[in-house]
């Protein structure tokens, strides 16, 4: 069989985010690369380092140096799994691009099954997790709640348990590249840019080594930015709020009136006076943390920072499409001085 050199097309591109996963890097080549061999022989791998502490880097560079096909994209710092993602379509060469995590939760061996599927035409193969029995009923009640506040008050639904785990052909790559926003929710991105989309059920793996990196307040966070990436209607609340307790204070001033003039007057309660001062307080705060979120969230793109900083490149799989990365200063930056 001839050998894939690296400057020939690559038909399947791999992009995997990682954050000090030096212990899954190994085990998951393991699984991984004979997958890819039976698929296509082009085909290249891409880790997304996002500013892992330990040895993540140096065990890329190890499968680079016995496997050109293998590469790696290193942050200056931690970005975030969101715009590793990015990163990772940036880079990415392939017709078709599949995102997967390092932690064998998601099984290399699925990728056969998206392939076939994005063959039959599909530009958007997702992986849809079958139940969440492995995770804590507070857990799954909060993702519950989130699919079905993003059904109703979203731009468009999400196909509840579909994640990051999915093949997408290089048209839907190139349209999510297209996408210059900071305050990015992949998976809210992902179904709205359409396309003809399947889901492939799977049961999810125990993670190989480590802990994931998703507390619960982090997952809080992600879950609100993507309300707030895909609705206005957090805003539109308080609109509905502020008209309702306006129309209660009117018909309580009608009713004082009304009172004083056939009772005669009374002197108010000093309880009921604190409570509605302090109710009327918190409400305003939180209306103004809200608008707060939208205005953080204006003041984050007018920057116009890059997305993401570039500190190293290991093979050529990181190269990015024609041999570099095109020069978009909105997304990226590279860094190439010496410290």
């Amino acid at each position: 069989m001839e050998l894939f050199r690296p400057c020939d097309p690559i038909d399947l591109s791999v992009v995997i985010p990682v954050y000090n996963e030096s212990a899954n890097v190994g085990p998951l080549l393991a699984r991984l690369l004979p997958v890819l061999e039976r698929i296509t022989p082009a085909f290249e791998v891409v880790f997304v380092n996002d500013g892992s502490h330990d040895a993540t880097a140096a065990v890329i560079a190890e499968h680079n140096a016995r496997e050109p096909r293998i590469g790696a994209v290193c942050f200056s710092r931690n970005f975030g799994k969101e715009v590793a993602i990015a990163a990772g379509l940036d880079h990415a060469r392939g017709r078709a691009v599949v995102l997967m995590d390092a932690d064998l939760q998601h099984p290399p061996e699925l990728i056969e099954t998206f392939v076939a599927r994005w063959r039959e035409g599909n530009v958007m193969v997702y992986a849809q997790r079958l139940d969440r029995s492995g995770e804590s009923a507070l857990r799954r009640s909060f993702a519950q709640l989130f699919y079905r506040l993003f059904a109703q008050f979203g731009e468009m639904p999400l196909p509840e348990g579909a994640g990051d785990f999915r093949l997408i052909d290089r048209k839907g790559v190139e349209v999510l590249r297209a996408l210059p926003e900071r305050a990015r929710f992949s998976k809210g991105l992902y179904s709205w840019i359409g396309f003809r989309s399947v889901g492939v059920p799977y049961a999810v793996e125990a993670r190989h080594q480590g802990e994931t990196k998703w507390s619960f307040r982090k997952l809080f966070r992600f879950a609100f930015d993507g309300i707030t990436s895909f609705s206005t209607v957090p805003l539109r609340v308080w609109t509905y709020l502020g008209g309702t307790i306006a129309t209660l204070a009117l018909l309580a001033a009608l009713y004082f009136v009304g009172e004083y003039l056939f009772r005669g007057p009374n002197v108010p309660g000093y309880a009921s006076l604190i409570v509605s001062v302090m109710f009327f307080s918190g409400v305003q705060l939180m209306s103004l943390g809200i608008i707060g979120e939208y205005i953080g969230r204006i003041f984050a793109e007018v920057k116009r920072r890059p997305l993401y900083v570039v500190a190293e490149r290991i093979g050529p799989a990181a190269a990015g499409q024609s041999g570099g990365v095109p020069d978009d200063r909105r997304n990226r930056a590279t860094f190439t001085g010496a410290v």
